[in-house]
Parts: structure tokens; sequence; C-alpha cells
């Protein structure tokens, strides 16, 4: 059987597409559907003389486990880390807060609210938009001193 080579006509660069634009770069993960297409095609071509090691196969198959746990475990550590942010965003308000913000702009005053719009909790500093990570410090605000009461 011979096999000949395919001359490239049509004119295609490599790395484009027909209309010209780019090719998308492939994906470089792989996740669990992957991973048993593949390790189905591996048997289904696998010649009956030597079969694939079953040693082998469990080794594949566990490292796919692992993988796939210690991906959920960073998307919980990841959702935990977010939650903790914003809890301690919400403690803060009412605080008295000192800040540098990242153009060196340096300030304080009293937080009075907090938005979770951006991936970084903002507190409200005296009318300052301040990212939870740029707050350096956190004092018990001073609530005034009431007025004696007159005794009788």
């Amino acid at each position: 059987m011979t096999i000949q080579a395919i001359a490239a006509s049509s004119g295609v660069q490599p790395g484009t597409t027909a209309a010209g634009t780019a090719a998308s770069a492939p994906a470089q993960s792989m996740d669990s559907n992957m991973f048993m297409s593949l390790l189905v095609t591996q048997l289904k071509n696998q010649d009956p003389s030597s079969p694939m090691d079953t040693n082998q196969m469990m080794s594949q198959t566990v490292q796919l486990s692992l993988m796939e746990k210690m991906t959920e475990l960073a998307a919980d550590a990841k959702e935990s880390f977010s939650l903790q942010m914003r809890s301690a965003a919400a403690q803060i308000i009412g605080h008295n807060v000192s800040y540098a913000l990242p153009d060196g702009t340096k300030g304080s005053g009293v937080a009075s609210s907090v938005s979770f719009a951006a991936g970084t909790p903002t507190v409200a500093v005296g009318g300052v938009n301040v990212p939870l990570d740029s707050i350096s410090g956190m004092t018990a605000a001073t609530s005034p001193t009431p007025a004696p009461s007159p005794t009788a």
C-alpha cells in the first residue's frame, strides 16, 4: 500500500483559516470526558497479543481522579476566600479606617458602606471608594460621649 502526500494547493497559510483570520489556539486543558474518550479509543485499538498493562490503566485513572479532586478543592478555596473577603468588608462598616491607594493617595475616615460589584469589595470612606486590600488599619469608631444626666 502506497501513501501519497497531500499537496497544499489551497493557498491557506498555516495558523490561519480559509477566510484569512487567525485560527484559535487548541484547548490546553483535559477534562474527564476527554480522558475517558482517549482511554476507550486506546482500549479499542490495542494489540490483542499485548494488551494494555492494567497497572498503567489504574495509574491513569487515579491521576484523573486526583486532578478532578484538586480542581474541586481549588474552586472551593476560591469561593471560601471570596466569602471571607465579603464578611470582612461588611464588618468594617462604622469603624475608622486608614488606607493607602495604589496611586499613593493616603487617607482615613469612617467606613460608611460596602460594594460587592467588583471582584474585590470596595469600602466607601469619606466619599472615596477604597478596595478592601488597600485598607491598612482599622480602629473602633469614636462615639460621641453622652451628656451627663442632671441629678436631683
